[in-house]
């Protein structure tokens, strides 16, 4: 897996890799609202994942996943470091938590 500096870094060359598209949590499902699309958990695989701190204050950490969907649809999701658990589904939360763990 790439080491990366900066948050903006890691979206640069996950852009310039292929993961173009923004991902965000919707309540049971990751949403692309530029391609009106919806992915439940088991449609989609965590290609990547980093983690970056805030540099004065740890509470400003942030992650990027690296989606891929089973339709070959590439893009990224960030998040505010454990921000997730009020706004995605116990099993949307499961996942990101294993890619985590990895």
């Amino acid at each position: 897996m790439q080491q990366y500096d900066t948050l903006i870094e890691a979206l640069n060359d996950l852009k310039a890799r292929g993961f173009v598209y923004d991902f965000n949590l919707a309540q049971e499902k990751l949403e692309c609202k530029d391609l009106n699309l919806q992915l439940d958990p088991h449609h989609f695989d965590i290609a990547e994942m980093y983690r970056f701190e805030g540099m004065t204050n740890p509470d400003d950490s942030s992650v990027v996943y690296a989606i891929e969907s089973d339709q070959g649809v590439k893009g990224v999701l960030v998040n505010a470091y454990g921000v997730y658990a009020d706004t995605a589904s116990d099993e949307v939360i499961a996942k990101l938590h294993r890619a985590g763990q990895q």
